[in-house]
């Protein structure tokens, strides 16, 4: 009786969209919270003497425990053990803990404070910049791992069915989180008189309702799954530990994993210097400046479950990758050209990688299961964001310490304050085309051994009729 209650479930189309919705709510509101303060960096240099270094190693505390404890890579195998309902609701509560940390970080310390941070030998950082990395890093564990586990569920529920379109849907759920954090952030701050906590107030909200949406899901997955707290399997079929040693020597796992490292080192940390990057360079005045940044997940939203639908009908997985990393290429070659200035061509160049934002993924995240067997599946995807992570953390200390190296430029003439600086972001823009020529190269090593292997990269996901 469980078993055909199970079929039923599972072979009911409103079922497995509602299941969607409910874990891609979730998505969106951790998004949200990612990138909150991107659009505020100017308040963080202006009220609490930021500078681009502060401002670089904040963001990358979102790799430090899951890169340098492996929290990502023992939330893939508690996955893989514990089921998605145990890790789901486990991480969202890590994640309201880390914001919680970051808020008062924000609100309660003495932006003057400093202290000897020990990572960086005799320097002396600011106990606010520590505190909110220390939150911001506790939060991505949680964040990560409800990511892997999201991508888990929406493999479950929609194998041999619409799975590229589906995972293209939860990343547009994603994206739309990280327009709002653009978008919203800096008027509400402004509206309640520069508070830079507010909006990380109205992150929390969102992120409780939707930890209330997952819980529905919980509940549509008890049903599927009546009789067992994880997937039913034979024990021959479960994961083990030695799994791990068997993922990682498949070779293509290893060129899809850099590739996201790449693509994803070369986008994200973009997100979080947009918004300066468009008043320094573009001249856009700064209640302006999430708006240009803005458009690159805008065009996601309908783009990436659209490509998914493509890679779901006619595949051409691999061949999507290459594009898009291809794209990233000419986005980051044109920001670094000097005489590009106007704000037409940032919005231009900023859609253009919006299109690749949504190429890569919507091809990428339904590759790995032709890869990866599903009892592994929850692990590989933490080892892939695992590798992620070290982009997501280092590039954008690399970035900060760059601009604060070679960036900074003396503001002189008539008007100007003592001291003034404004900052070149050629440098850069220059890392960021480096990273993107390296994914297009892996892109080409993953497509050739899908060719020798017959992984089925370059198929439709759905079979024929």
């Amino acid at each position: 009786m469980v078993e055909q209650i199970r079929r039923k479930i599972s072979e009911s189309r409103s079922a497995r969209w509602v299941v969607l919705l409910m874990v891609s709510l979730t998505m969106m509101c951790g998004y949200f919270l990612t990138d909150v303060l991107a659009p505020l960096k100017g308040l963080l240099i202006e009220l609490f003497e930021w500078d681009n270094t502060d401002f670089g190693l904040f963001n990358s505390g979102y790799g430090w425990f899951n890169i340098f404890l492996l929290m990502l890579i023992f939330g893939g195998m508690v996955l893989d053990k514990m089921g998605a309902r145990f890790t789901g609701v486990l991480s969202v509560g890590v994640m309201v803990v880390g914001i919680g940390i970051k808020y008062y970080a924000i609100q309660g310390i003495d932006p003057a404070r400093m202290v000897d941070f020990w990572f960086f030998g005799a320097r002396s950082l600011k106990l606010q910049v520590l505190t909110a990395s220390l939150g911001y890093a506790l939060f991505a564990v949680g964040y990560e791992i409800i990511g892997i586990t999201a991508n888990k569920i929406v493999v479950r529920w929609f194998r041999g069915k619409e799975l590229a379109f589906a995972l293209g849907m939860n990343v547009a759920f994603a994206r739309l989180g990280t327009f709002l954090a653009l978008a919203v952030p800096l008027p509400i701050a402004r509206a309640f008189g520069n508070s830079i906590g507010m909006p990380i107030l109205f992150g929390m909200a969102l992120l409780v309702v939707g930890f209330l949406t997952f819980l529905i899901y919980v509940g549509m997955d008890r049903r599927l799954d009546a009789e067992q707290e994880q997937e039913r399997m034979g024990d021959d079929e479960r994961f083990r530990f030695r799994d791990i040693f068997s993922i990682f020597r498949i070779r293509a796992f290893w060129y899809i994993a850099l590739l996201c490292l790449l693509f994803y080192a070369a986008v994200h940390p973009f997100v979080k210097f947009a918004a300066d990057l468009v008043v320094q360079k573009f001249g856009v005045a700064g209640e302006y400046s999430g708006l240009i940044p803005s458009l690159l997940p805008v065009g996601t939203l309908v783009l990436t479950p659209l490509f998914g639908s493509v890679y779901d009908r006619r595949g051409k997985g691999a061949s999507m990758m290459i594009w898009g990393a291809m794209m990233l290429v000419v986005v980051y070659a044109g920001f670094s050209m000097p005489w590009i200035t106007h704000w037409a061509l940032a919005a231009v160049l900023v859609s253009v990688l919006g299109v690749a934002f949504s190429l890569v993924p919507s091809a990428m995240w339904p590759s790995v299961p032709k890869i990866i067997p599903e009892q592994k599946l929850g692990t590989a995807y933490a080892l892939i964001f695992w590798v992620q992570n070290w982009g997501l953390s280092g590039v954008p200390l690399l970035v900060g310490w760059a601009l604060d190296r070679w960036g900074t430029v003396p503001v002189t003439g008539d008007g100007a304050a003592v001291g003034a600086v404004r900052y070149d972001y050629t440098v850069p823009m220059l890392i960021f085309l480096g990273l993107g020529l390296l994914a297009v190269l892996f892109g080409f090593l993953l497509k050739g051994e899908d060719r020798r292997k017959g992984y089925g990269l370059q198929e439709p996901n759905m079979a024929r009729k």
